[in-house]
């Protein structure tokens, strides 16, 4: 995973745009706050389901992104150990969008 992608969610962490783990990244998606929801490659089968299905909440559209990267990765980005998360911040959603595309072109 490109390094410039973690740091971008250590940035939305700290800037209180980052919703990690279960509870709070559903609650950002049914809010209507979540821009962009993020698994990781060690989320378990069930809870990718889940979110497949969670980030069409009553008709929303919110990105669903499959990381190349593990819980442990983004633990160390942003301190929290999380399989799931969601970013609330649609500059910090687009900036991620751009440099996933950038990362799958290589």
């Amino acid at each position: 995973m490109n390094s410039q992608i973690l740091n971008m969610f250590g940035l939305a962490k700290r800037a209180g745009k980052f919703a990690g783990g279960h509870d709070a990244a559903f609650e950002s998606i049914a809010k209507g706050k979540a821009k962009m929801c993020f698994l990781t490659t060690d989320a378990s089968e069930r809870l990718k389901e889940e979110f497949k299905e969670t980030v069409r909440y009553k008709g929303r559209q919110v990105p669903l992104e499959e990381l190349d990267c593990t819980m442990r990765e983004i633990q160390m980005a942003t301190g929290q150990k999380c399989a799931v998360f969601t970013v609330t911040d649609a500059g910090f959603a687009s900036k991620l969008t751009e440099l996933l595309s950038k990362e799958d072109k290589n």
